[in-house]
């Protein structure tokens, strides 16, 4: 029971971050289409968080516009008088066009209004990554402060790693920070990595099948990295009843089993036990000679944690803090969502191209995007996500295709060019043909979540 309260905790914090930051990024996309929408003179109809079929929320109308909140959470949408969209108003189209009506403006105002959303999104994102570089700055653990190496996990072993290797390059691209190895095998479809070992450089073969497995299991398995657990803190709600724990302590031992470091609990399925125990005994080495032999019994009111914080690997290896003025985060900013978009279309490039990468291994829903935040609330995390998440969903949303607002301005800027508007009837069925492309998209993603959820329990 008191694990199944952590896990229904965690699961909600993930929920409400997502749904924060989905939130976000839906209105100020939908407000990048609003606002030179009502500054060309145009009528908009409504204004929407999320998708409403048959029902709403909540809404209220202030003057022209319908302001709510709809019960799906895909995204949202304003409904602008004249326009062929989402709602597929066909009777309004029908009639003779009006002068508040999206249609009846020159094509370069509805080109702006089309592009406001992109725009705004862009915007976000870039604003998002100077304020976390100027705040937060950049930290990272350098390869080379991996000092005990890595834990080699099941892909690791089929490369050929070893326990203690440690990954200083893929595809003969140098490695500097430490959590880029797997992405850069996925991104680069690398051969060969290699790691230092005993001090040597050593060159592995990535075998077939690895990559796509590492994509498919979200980069896990393939190794870990090694290091003592320190003590940090002792919770004043700790139930020890025997001996005591200090800060500095270092964890040697459970249940009078072996323990060197923090990934021995993962490779050594000894251990599996204990996360059912009520009380644990511990050993504890201090001051790096004296042995401390502790028992902690769970406490049930504060959901059965033993109380015990222990140091981040960043203080235990050593880390890098790059920080920033409000001016050096400015370019620091753009470029790192630049760099995020860049990665993602490598990605995608990699769907259509490589052998390994599969759609149904790298596609997820909302499920997929809200198990991405941390189960504990991380302001730097969130927006750390948000940015990302602002930053594709401005290019997802410009690509050519019907429905989205790259299709609309696709549309716009062929008439720009060649002088002819396309038909009413030409863009509603456009419309109605890019809608059922990205529905049946979204419901194939929900049903690979959903697959996927079943498959692994």
């Amino acid at each position: 029971m008191v694990l199944l309260a952590i896990e229904w905790a965690s699961i909600g914090t993930k929920v409400l971050q997502f749904i924060l930051s989905f939130s976000i990024l839906v209105v100020l996309h939908e407000l990048g289409h609003f606002l030179p929408a009502r500054w060309f003179k145009c009528r908009v109809e409504k204004f929407y968080l999320f998708f409403n079929p048959w029902f709403s929320l909540f809404k209220k109308k202030i003057g022209e516009t319908e302001y709510g909140l709809g019960w799906i959470p895909f995204g949202g949408y304003v409904k602008i008088s004249g326009m062929i969209d989402e709602s597929m108003d066909k009777e309004q189209m029908q009639q003779a066009p009006q002068p508040w009506e999206f249609r009846s403006k020159p094509a370069w105002q509805r080109l702006i209004i089309m592009l406001g959303g992109v725009t705004v999104n862009v915007l976000l994102a870039f604003a998002i990554f100077i304020m976390i570089m100027w705040i937060w700055g950049d930290r990272y653990v350098p390869v080379s402060n991996l000092k005990y190496g890595l834990y080699a996990d099941s892909l690791g072993r089929k490369i050929g790693m070893k326990d203690g290797d440690n990954i200083i390059a893929v595809a003969g691209k140098p490695i500097e920070r430490h959590g880029s190895a797997g992405s850069e095998i996925i991104m680069n479809e690398a051969k060969t990595i290699t790691v230092l070992r005993d001090g040597k450089p050593v060159e592995l073969t990535v075998p077939p099948g690895v990559i796509g497995q590492l994509n498919k299991n979200r980069l896990l398995g393939l190794a870990l990295v090694r290091y003592p657990d320190v003590v940090d803190s002792v919770m004043p709600w700790s139930k020890i009843l025997k001996g005591d724990v200090r800060k500095g302590d270092t964890l040697i031992g459970i249940d009078g089993h072996p323990i060197q470091y923090l990934s021995d609990l993962i490779k050594d399925t000894t251990f599996d036990y204990i996360k059912d125990e009520k009380v644990v005994s511990l050993t504890y080495l201090r001051n790096g000679h004296d042995t401390v032999q502790v028992q902690i019994q769970r406490n049930e009111k504060e959901k059965g944690a033993l109380g015990l914080h222990y140091k981040p690997m960043e203080d235990i290896l050593g880390s890098v803090h790059v920080t920033y003025t409000f001016w050096q985060a400015i370019p620091a900013g753009v470029n790192k969502a630049m760099e995020t978009l860049s990665n993602y279309i490598r990605n995608l490039k990699l769907l259509f191209t490589s052998k390994e990468v599969k759609a149904q291994d790298s596609l997820g829903s909302v499920i997929s995007i809200a198990s991405i935040f941390p189960s504990t609330w991380d302001w730097q995390s969130f927006w750390t996500l948000t940015g990302i998440f602002s930053i594709l969903l401005a290019f997802m949303n410009v690509l050519p295709i019907p429905a989205l607002d790259g299709g609309h301005a696709l549309f716009t800027l062929v008439e720009m060019i060649s002088g002819r508007k396309p038909s009413d009837k030409f863009i509603e069925y456009a419309q109605m043909v890019g809608m059922v492309l990205l529905f049946s998209l979204m419901a194939y993603a929900l049903g690979l979540d959903i697959f996927h959820a079943f498959k692994f329990k």
